[in-house]
């Protein structure tokens, strides 16, 4: 906090000690950067709420603020790098793979998670408002058959992870825990962290779990003003899930993941059912690749999906993402001529690889750009709704700093169920991410010898095996050879 902005403001005082008039330190900091309206009501404010309003001013960085108002409006209608897409040899698709390169990045990959190499971070900010809940949605219950909520699902992954790699490793009975590092917001840290420790941390060792929030910053009017939620208060949101890089730079939770010995960082979205989190064969390829970021990607499924996808920032430049709401209907449906498949097809699903080293040049770069995206949103304010704009970076936004960026196709149906709209819309909902993991856990139990029965056609159902059983459907075969399950039920041993 800037020195000037605490004159009179360090040592507290009793409640309504402001008098008639805002302090004067603070007002000439406000008016110095167009902000003074956040006082326009204070003749009309308790002294309990004077007190209100000035502590709320003084919790804000004011100059880094204004900075990144400044520069985000600023880049409004620029127009963005002319794109190329990917080139098809940049990225490892799932047919040109070997059965001796997945097995070779599955071992390596447990290696260096067996030797402390691997941290996890979730980011877990969001609601489940979409879906109809009020809990953080890592909290929600897609309905398996087991219940289990998407946190109980990743935490189990974590491990079955852990216990592959130890007994992989030199020393079976030393299993070295993956370091989970959740990103919550303002609106879900207390119900997360309660609902993890009411679960006894689904079985993990509570030391192993570092919950950290992301930043805020104030919403603004189309020329930069801040929105007053009340008369006492400024409106403000979270940062957007590229919020987590200036979160784990001011946590110094990177210095944290050093002290621990980890080297690469495992990064996702909460809301997709069939995540593999800390995936061996993933870090495996990525470590092979020696690249500073590396991204899981689907094809794209037809040209109207709502999914950014993946191009080339001029001829030769960085990969970045493109959202789908910056694509004209041409770039969408441009097809490549040679192989019949769209031209500019691969999706970002939010899985992503980076090394440490690279993430703290990223949590330096972004800060220092400061450029954010503009959200137009209806803002709750003394108003009503009005509308204005939230400011956001995004996750994809680093891969535009990186020297070397890998990307890994992965088959949909194996590792994509986003839950995103509430049961009823027409895709990313509960029920498809349901069906889609009971289909593919259905098919990893008749590979290993087991059979199924069901009461209802088996394209509507299926089996769950539990992430303790098996993480990507391997040591299944004494579980199910030769054994019939019936359709819908959870597996576990």
């Amino acid at each position: 906090m800037k020195e000037e902005m605490m004159v009179g403001l360090s040592a507290p005082g009793p409640v309504g000690r402001w008098g008639a008039a805002p302090p004067q330190a603070m007002l000439e900091r406000m008016k110095d950067y167009g902000q003074e309206g956040a006082f326009a009501l204070w003749d009309d404010l308790s002294p309990e709420d004077r007190e209100l309003l000035v502590r709320d001013i003084e919790s804000l960085d004011l100059s880094r603020i204004d900075r990144i108002i400044r520069r985000s409006l600023g880049s409004q209608g620029i127009p963005l790098p002319a794109v190329e897409p990917v080139p098809e040899s940049s990225v490892s698709k799932v047919e040109d793979r070997s059965a001796e390169d997945k097995e070779r990045w599955w071992k390596k990959g447990l290696k260096a998670i067996s030797e402390g190499k691997l941290a996890v971070v979730l980011l877990a900010g969001g609601q489940g408002t979409r879906l109809g809940s009020s809990d953080p949605k890592g909290c929600f219950n897609i309905g398996l058959p087991s219940g289990k909520s998407l946190f109980q699902l990743q935490a189990e992954r974590i491990l079955c992870v852990q216990k592959l790699a130890a007994q992989s490793s030199e020393s079976p009975s030393n299993t070295v825990p993956i370091h989970w590092y959740i990103m919550t917001s303002p609106f879900t840290d207390a119900a997360t962290a309660k609902f993890f420790e009411t679960r006894r941390y689904f079985g993990l060792d509570p030391d192993q779990v570092t919950f950290f929030q992301q930043g805020t910053l104030p919403c603004v009017s189309a020329d930069g003003r801040f929105i007053m939620e009340t008369a006492y208060r400024v409106a403000k949101a979270p940062d957007g899930n590229g919020g987590v890089y200036a979160a784990l730079k001011s946590k110094k939770l990177m210095e944290d993941m050093a002290a621990r010995g980890v080297k690469y960082v495992d990064c996702y979205g909460v809301d997709n059912a069939l995540v593999r989190v800390a995936d061996p064969t993933f870090l495996g390829y990525f470590i092979d690749m020696g690249a500073s970021s590396a991204a899981k990607v689907v094809r794209k499924a037809y040209p109207q999906e709502n999914v950014g996808v993946f191009v080339q920032r001029g001829r030769g430049g960085p990969l970045s993402v493109v959202e789908y709401s910056e694509m004209d209907s041409a770039m969408a449906t441009e097809m490549n001529q040679s192989t019949g498949r769209l031209r500019y097809c691969w999706s970002n699903i939010c899985l992503h690889m980076f090394t440490l080293d690279f993430l703290n040049q990223v949590a330096n770069s972004l800060e220092k750009d400061s450029v954010y995206h503009l959200a137009e949103k209806k803002i709750p304010s003394i108003h009503g709704f009005t509308t204005g704009l939230k400011l956001e970076q995004f996750i994809f936004d680093a891969f535009t700093y990186s020297p070397s960026t890998a990307l890994f196709e992965v088959m949909r149906e194996e590792e994509f169920a986003p839950v995103k709209n509430a049961s009823g819309a027409t895709y990313d909902t509960p029920d498809s991410a349901k069906l889609m993991l009971l289909r593919l856990h259905s098919r990893w139990v008749v590979a290993a010898g087991g059979f199924l029965t069901h009461s209802v056609p088996l394209y509507m159902t299926g089996v769950e095996v539990s992430p303790l059983s098996s993480y990507a459907g391997e040591n299944l075969e004494a579980i199910c050879r030769g054994r019939t399950f019936h359709a819908p039920s959870e597996i576990s041993f």
